[in-house]
């Protein structure tokens, strides 16, 4: 089991609060998402934990001592490397050879197998953010940071690779952010708003993650979820 991940304190941009004071926890082993409006920080929370310049200035304190992962919005793949080496590219950073079991396994079930020998200009846009989640996949890290990593496939797809980082993460410290009430309502163990007037937490369906899309409890959580976030405030 992980330990807790915590962040404390404010960030600034020239001068600038961009959200109030927090305090945001993740719990151990679980699916914590992160909603809010765009340019309220969210991604921001994300580099801060991963320890990554923000473009600001941070009054506070980041509490965690493990390995992460992170996928960010832009899947930023090398466009010389193929599929199965930009999947990789993690163990070959490190000077390690990549458990190539593994990665037959995770390339299977993202749907990459067949691409496996390409290069990344000859991908769909969905197909490349596959890659990036096979990427991420790979890495066994305890605490994995996830920036809107469904956003550009289909809905199909998306419910597909949904499950499948849900299986494949289960155990880990997961921080997804995503601007997507039903997304949230499908996969978190926890859900939090983030605005300009600070954090607060939104309560999830009784059934657990990753939800059916026709679970009452997910739709009547993914209806509230969007309530508030077109208020643009927390009650």
């Amino acid at each position: 089991m992980t330990a807790a991940v915590t962040v404390t304190g404010q960030v600034r941009i020239d001068r600038r609060a961009l959200f109030p004071p927090i305090r945001l926890q993740l719990a151990p082993g679980l699916w914590t998402v992160l909603l809010g409006p765009s340019g309220v920080g969210k991604s921001t929370l994300l580099r801060l934990i991963a320890g990554l310049p923000i473009g600001g200035v941070f009054a506070g304190r980041v509490e965690n001592r493990q390995p992460i992962a992170l996928m960010a919005q832009d899947p930023g793949l090398l466009p010389w490397l193929t599929v199965r080496q930009n999947a990789a590219l993690g163990a070959r950073l490190r000077g390690e050879r990549a458990d190539a079991a593994r990665l037959a396994a995770i390339l299977q079930r993202t749907g990459l197998s067949d691409h496996a020998g390409k290069l990344p200009a000859a991908l769909s846009g969905g197909q490349r953010q596959r890659v990036a989640l096979a990427r991420t996949l790979m890495e066994d890290r305890p605490v994995v940071l996830l920036d809107e990593p469904f956003a550009a496939l289909d809905a199909r797809t998306r419910m597909a690779m949904q499950d499948l980082a849900a299986g494949v993460l289960a155990g880990r410290s997961v921080l997804m952010v995503t601007h997507d009430p039903a997304e949230a309502a499908r996969l978190a163990d926890r859900i939090y708003l983030l605005t300009e007037e600070g954090l607060t937490e939104h309560a999830v369906p009784a059934t657990s993650p990753p939800r059916q899309h026709a679970d009452p409890g997910a739709f009547a959580c993914q209806t509230a979820l969007l309530a508030r976030l077109i208020e643009g405030a927390p009650r």
